[in-house]
């Protein structure tokens, strides 16, 4: 069922946002495959057969997504996951990938304890999703709390659905507005 038209992967790397430049600098990326709706145009009332077969997608995608961040998996900090489906699909379609990119990343990355954030939407031609990031070990660390905008100026079309995960090397830059900090993580339960 899974029918992969391209894949999309973008690294950004952020010296500073007006204040001083950090070293190293921070690495964000996304990585994305456009693949066809195979309910596009059709109400189907049993859609969680796709789902196991996304999950080898998802576990490829966090891999490529390391691979282009040019890092050890243990260095990712922040990470997230979004979906954009075609007009002739529905939102559902975008959860199936709640499971395959949520688990495929936590594997890739050592077995991480925080939800991994999301977001899903309907969108045309071009449309664009900004993925929400989230520490990767609990969800409390504000520093951790970012964005990342994905899309491809070629889809999803219609009848087909962008699945995207997105990974981020640290905080945002210059964080300073308290919280828990990443160095006081216990990890246990994903919060804190």
């Amino acid at each position: 069922m899974i029918n992969i038209r391209k894949t999309i992967v973008t690294v950004e790397t952020i010296r500073h946002e007006g204040g001083p430049v950090v070293t190293p600098p921070l690495r964000v990326g996304t990585v994305a495959a456009i693949i066809k709706n195979p309910f596009a145009g059709h109400f189907e009332p049993n859609l969680l057969p796709i789902m196991a077969e996304l999950k080898p997608l998802g576990k490829q995608l966090a891999m490529d997504l390391v691979a282009a961040l040019a890092i050890e998996a243990s260095a990712v900090e922040a990470y997230g996951k979004g979906a954009i489906v075609g007009a002739n699909g529905e939102l559902e379609h975008g959860a199936l990938w709640h499971e395959p990119g949520g688990w495929g990343m936590r594997e890739v990355l050592g077995g991480t304890k925080a939800v991994v954030p999301s977001s899903k939407a309907l969108g045309s031609i071009g449309a664009r999703l900004m993925i929400p990031l989230g520490h990767v070990q609990a969800a409390y660390v504000r520093s951790h709390m970012s964005s990342i905008e994905v899309g491809v100026h070629d889809g999803p079309r219609a009848d087909e659905i962008l699945y995207a995960l997105a990974m981020s090397t640290g905080s945002r830059i210059h964080a300073r507005i308290g919280g828990l900090a990443s160095s006081e993580v216990i990890g246990e339960d994903g919060l804190r």
